[in-house]
Parts: structure tokens; sequence; C-alpha cells
């Protein structure tokens, strides 16, 4: 249990946070509905050659299946160029330590992983990835990631906007957004990391003596700009394999704030664009009070149990602060750790379940309001049935095509969670690595395939997860977890183009403060009943049953 003066600290993190991130808002909404800006006579010629050498026409407008398929091809793209370097790191430049290439399940899994946000490593990269891999494929993947998916969060809210006639075009959107927010954003960052203490150079190693008189090799590298996308782009795949647990990463626990503070940013920040873009700041109200109110049932999961500093927590950080970082990376689907989660105790896991299987709260950016807009038009639904009205949302009707379009959606997360779990134990990969089918291994692997789902990145496996199967197997969960949910929250946003938008609202007003609360006790509601048994079979039962081996 956390005493009076961290919870102070907690309030006060998370009211600055979502300030800093309301002041930003109005900048973000302008980079998207192509206001004239200051920096328009600098970038816009940039941005111009970049239209012409790629052949884009950025006054063309997409509708929902080209915006979404223009995002997955370039992905696609973006993904066989990475798996290229990877499996020919060997001879490929900046390779100091003499790397091999990949093999190709685990460079398919780690161009998956990255392609899709979820930087779930079965590497350690400090020992495995080249200087140039790392920069060229690792930090490429996760600037391109990262705008996708603000990207199509932005080109869903165009579909809920009165007298939207498209969703806009999504190469234009993505160069604007690297250009005027990602890369500015994460050099300012990068510069405060160094001044933090991070390094950042492109020797790849120093060898030192110690005070006993031995040599010791010290790995580096650019390791400041990795973390700055990491944190920032909600990616969490480190340039080491401890991530934000190794020194050279997070030295100390103000960049521990730093970093837990780039984390909630951007997906913090959409929620205001969201309200500015449909020109009704009153609706971005339900979307913020639900997110950081199930973001406050995480925290109070989260820090019930005392936490001491044991085995796998950073003496530097401490357990308070590793307990809310675990909390913020699960609930912001980042993925980076700065603690073992084999140290965390049951109920600290378990809120970074929920932060995961909820991904609202508030999620990745956005892919994360993406999912809140999906509760929100379920929880309408619901409401409409109890009191025999027609759900409306923004004053459009909510049609039974938009139910099977959001019910499809959210189905999709637990069955690509639980199916390959059963799978994991059925096929004998689990115990192949030495995972058991106690309360603790079940645990373990159901994590695994919810952090994939989730493309959020956390894991216990690590390196161990490096066999055929694994890779293989949350490849493919990264992959359907990223693009399915975009393709069906995409076309319900599609569908609403050109349907007839009323005026006047019947029913329960959405932008009230009895909705926020309906809506967060609809999503519990939801997920408790679809993922309770197989929490109960993991995390809980572990709670109940006193066991401490993995959880310290």
């Amino acid at each position: 249990m956390i005493n009076a003066l961290q919870a102070v600290l907690v309030i006060l993190f998370l009211v600055v946070t979502i300030i800093l991130a309301w002041r930003l808002a109005p900048y973000l909404t302008k980079v998207f509905t192509r206001d004239p800006s200051r920096f328009d006579r600098l970038l816009n010629p940039i941005e111009n050659g970049i239209y012409r050498i790629s052949g884009v026409n950025p006054k063309h407008s997409m509708d929902w299946k080209k915006y979404f398929f223009s995002a997955l091809l370039l992905n696609v793209f973006q993904m066989i160029t990475a798996f290229l370097i990877l499996t020919f790191q060997n001879k490929l430049p900046l390779n100091p330590q003499g790397f091999p290439g990949l093999s190709w399940d685990l460079a398919f899994h780690t161009v998956i992983s990255f392609g899709t946000n979820t930087n779930l490593q079965h590497y350690n990269g400090e020992t495995t990835l080249s200087i140039f891999s790392q920069m060229t494929a690792i930090q490429f993947l996760q600037f391109t990631s990262a705008t996708t998916g603000l990207c199509v969060g932005i080109g869903m809210i165009r579909g809920f906007i009165s007298g939207s006639k498209d969703l806009g075009n999504f190469h234009v959107d993505f160069i604007r957004f690297l250009t005027r927010i990602l890369l500015p954003l994460c050099f300012i960052a990068s510069i405060i990391l160094v001044a933090l203490g991070v390094p950042q150079t492109l020797n790849a190693y120093s060898i030192v003596k110690t005070i006993e008189g031995t040599s010791q090799t010290i790995l580096v590298g650019p390791v400041a700009s990795l973390v700055s996308i990491m944190q920032l782009g909600t990616n969490g795949g480190g340039y080491f394999g401890a991530n934000a647990a190794h020194p050279f990463m997070n030295p100390s626990p103000v960049s521990n704030l730093f970093e837990m503070f780039l984390m909630m940013l951007l997906p913090t920040a959409l929620i205001f664009v969201f309200g500015r873009l449909l020109g009704k700041r009153k609706e971005a109200r339900p979307i913020l009070i639900g997110a950081y109110g199930l973001f406050a049932i995480d925290l109070i999961i989260g820090f019930l149990p005392n936490l001491p500093i044991g085995a796998g927590i950073e003496t530097r950080i401490g357990g308070f602060f590793s307990a809310f970082w675990t909390i913020i990376t699960t609930a912001f689907t980042t993925g980076s750790v700065n603690a073992s989660l084999s140290a965390m105790h049951p109920l600290n896991v378990l809120s970074g379940f929920m932060g995961m299987l909820i991904q609202a709260t508030p999620g990745g950016k956005g892919v994360g309001l993406m999912y809140m807009i999906m509760y929100i038009i379920i929880t309408v639904f619901i409401v409409g049935l109890m009191s025999g009205r027609t759900p409306e949302y923004l004053g459009f009707k909510i049609t039974g095509r938009d139910m099977k379009l959001v019910m499809v959606t959210f189905l999709i997360h637990p069955i690509i969670i639980l199916v390959p779990t059963v799978l994991a134990y059925s096929t004998g990969a689990a115990n192949a690595i030495g995972v058991t089918g106690n309360s603790v291994g079940f645990t373990q692997i159901l994590y695994e395939f919810t952090s994939s789902a989730a493309n959020n990145g956390s894991d216990f496996l690590g390196a161990s997860g490096n066999t055929f199967f694994f890779n293989i197997s949350t490849g493919v969960v990264m992959f359907l977890g990223r693009y399915l949910p975009m393709f069906l929250l995409l076309a319900l946003s599609g569908s609403m183009i050109g349907r007839r938008q009323s005026s006047e609202e019947t029913g329960l007003k959405t932008n009230s403060i009895i909705f926020s609360f309906v809506l967060i006790a609809s999503i519990i509601v939801l997920v408790v009943l679809t993922f309770f048994p197989f929490l109960a079979l993991g995390p809980i039962l572990s709670f109940f049953k006193g066991l401490e081996n993995g959880f310290g």
C-alpha cells in the first residue's frame, strides 16, 4: 500500500500530464486539419518534395478502404525492408561486434512486433543487433508504427465529424505527423534524456578497467534516440534486453518520471483532439473520465500490495516506481519495463492484465481512442435497449451493422489470446521452455499472448521465447491484433459518412458525467465476463494461494 506522500506524487504527476497534453492538443489538431502554421515556411517544401518523390497527391481523399489498405501496404513494405536488414546485418555496415544475421523466424517475429507497435522482444538487443539494425530497422519501425496508429485514429474520428465526406489522405497524415509532431518531439526528448545521463553514440562498446584491475566491456550506442521514440511512440522495445531497468536507458528516478510522462503524453492529448475535431469539446469528457477512471482502478489494484525491494526490483527505482511504471506501461500499451515482471506481486500483474485487456485506459495513441469509441457504441446500445430508445452517438443512429462490427472487433481479442494459449500447452511448446501448468506458468503464457494481442510488448519470457512456436504464434497474434480491429473500426467510421445526423439528442447524453460512469461500468462488466475465468487460473489464483515464487 502506498503512503500519503506517494499518493500525492501520483495525483500531481497525472494532473501535470493531463494539463500538458491539453495544451498540446490545439497544435495536434492544426496539423491534421492542415491549418496554417508558423512552421509551414520551413516544412511545406520538405513535405511537398516527399509527395513528389513518392507520387502522393496531397489533394486526393480516401474512403475507409483506401485509407486502411494504404496504411497496411505501407507497413508491410516497411516490415519487409526491416526483415532484410535483420537477416543480412552481418553484411551491412555499423556492426563492429560482428553479429550474425537473425534466423528467419526471429526476424519475422521482430519485424511484426516492431511494425505493429508491439515491440515484444525475443532477443537481447545489445548482444544480438548491430548499431545499423538498431537504427534502420528497430528505430525506423518504431517511428512508422507509432505514426500509423495515430493516423488511423484520426481517420476514424473524421468519419464521425458532421458533414464529413471522407477519412482524409493517409499518406499526407503520415508525413505531417512525422515531420511536424513525432520527429520534433523525439529530438527534444532525446536532448533531455542525454542531459539526464542516457548515452547517445555510434560507438558499440568501450573497454574500461575496473577498480579490481580487470577489464570490463561497456556496451553503448544510440540509446537516447531510441528511448525517446520507444516511450513517446508507446513502442516499448529497448536497446538493451533489460529495457528500462538498464541504467543506460533509465539512469535515475528523474529519468523514470520523464519516461513515464512520455508514454502518457500523446494518447492523452488525442482525447482532447477528438473533441476539437468534432467541434464538440464536451464529447471528449466521457472519454477522458472513462479512460482515467479505469486507469485509477488499475492504480488501486496495483498499489494494494506492499512491494518490497527484492529480486528483480531495481534499487535505483524502488518498488513504488516499479509498480507505477508497470501500471502505466500496460494501460498505455507501451510495454517497456523498469523491473522484472516476475518480481511483481500478483495484484501488480493483474492490474497490467486489466490495462491490456481493456486497451482504452487510455491505450496506445490512436488505437486506444478507437477502442474507447467502440466501447461507447456498445454502451449506448445497452442503454438504448434498457430505455426502449433507438441508440445514438453524436446524432448518428446506431444500426445493426454497426453493432456487428463493434462486437466482432471486441470478440477478436479473446479469440487470439485464448486459442494460442491453449495451443502452447497442448503442443508442448510451453513445457519445452520450462514453463509449467501451475498458476504462475499459466500467467506467463497468458500474459505473453495478451501482450501480443494488445500490441503491448511487455512479457515474462524474454529471450527464452525465441523458439519457432512462440516466434510464429505471437507474430501472427500481433499482426491480427493490430490490423483486424483497425479494419473493422475504420469500416464503422466509414459507414457514418453520408448518414443522416440528428440535431437533437435523445436518451442519455453522451457528454454527461452520468454517462461516463455508465461507460466505465459497462467496460468492466464486458471485460470481466470475458476474461475472468482465465485470470482466475492465473494471477488471481496466485494471489489466493500466496505464491511468491516468480512474483516477488
